[in-house]
């Protein structure tokens, strides 16, 4: 188990670490994707390069978090939560339909809320397993047609001088873009503390939802489960570095990203070789290989909407 580690080196190491699954080319050319792909982490650090003082601002609302979780205040009643989906589509395919848009939707809710159905109850992490009331809503669909093929990882799609959508009310609504990332990516995240213009979630239309285009094995909407959990401060189960540190007190330390789907019983060889959480949604799991949070994660998602929280202004 992991202990939480305030100090200014391992917040360091937290911020620096990476992984080589991403593009920063506005033109990123398709592939075909065998793994999971997650650009949030360099994304960030791009964002820590562009603007010296964000460092400052995240180890503020790294302090902020844990001091929340050791007093356990966590928002009381349900959190609604509006969406607003940003689609943009170079084809009829990249332009999903409502009724997919709705399904990531239910998605969001059944696993934040922990009632997916796909629970394993023979989980040996079943004591730790965690749930916030939160409660996802579609609150409107923009679309907008685009020549562009791919987007890469630069926020290009972001931004309406770009070719892209610009965030709508991005301090009260979660904006989740929906376009064709290219470079392997399937999505990523901002994390809290960066700008407003560019805050939300970025995923692939192809990895958006259980239906229309949804694709295996990334066809559950697990991929938006990720990036969402990225948009509430959680890092990588394996804190992007090997044998590293996500921050979380109850989830095993693992030595890096799982994929497909690991055998039962699947151990790290970090110290004590624990056994690793790869059902966890902030994995690199398949889809049909993730069905949960910790409740330490829950917690610190929890922590971001207190009263001096970096997301307040959603309550």
């Amino acid at each position: 188990m992991k202990k939480i580690i305030l100090s200014a080196f391992s917040l360091l190491l937290l911020l620096s670490c990476s992984n080589d699954e991403t593009t920063n080319s506005t033109e990123a050319p398709t592939a075909e994707v065998v793994h999971r792909g997650c650009a949030s982490q360099e994304v960030h650090e791009r964002h820590l390069q562009e603007n010296p003082l964000l460092a400052q601002k995240m180890a503020e609302i790294e302090a902020i978090t844990q001091e929340a979780v050791l007093e356990n205040r966590i928002v009381n009643g349900v959190l609604e939560i509006p969406v607003v989906f940003n689609v943009l589509y170079r084809t009829a395919a990249e332009n999903i339909s409502q009724a997919q848009l709705q399904s990531q939707i239910d998605v969001l809710n059944a696993d934040f809320r922990g009632a997916n159905t796909d629970y394993n109850s023979n989980n040996p992490f079943n004591n730790v397993r965690g749930a916030i009331n939160v409660k996802f809503i579609l609150d409107n669909v923009v679309r907008k047609s685009t020549t562009k093929s791919s987007w890469g990882t630069n926020d290009a799609m972001k931004r309406s001088s770009q070719g892209g959508i610009d965030a709508s009310s991005p301090t009260t609504k979660l904006n989740y873009w929906v376009c064709t990332i290219g470079g392997g990516i399937l999505g990523y995240a901002q994390f809290p503390g960066g700008a407003t213009a560019t805050d939300g979630v970025v995923c692939d239309s192809k990895y958006t939802g259980t239906t229309g285009s949804a694709t295996y094995p990334f066809n559950k909407g697990r991929t938006a489960t990720h990036e969402v959990g990225h948009w509430m401060n959680l890092r990588h189960i394996w804190g992007d570095a090997n044998c590293g540190n996500d921050q979380v007190a109850d989830t095993p330390t693992h030595n890096g990203p799982n994929s497909g789907v690991p055998a039962v019983g699947h151990r790290s060889t970090c110290s004590g070789q624990p056994l690793e959480m790869y059902m966890n949604y902030m994995d690199y799991t398949d889809d049909r290989g993730m069905y949960m949070f910790s409740k330490g994660q829950v917690s610190r998602m929890a922590a971001i909407f207190n009263s001096n929280g970096p997301r307040k202004s959603f309550r």
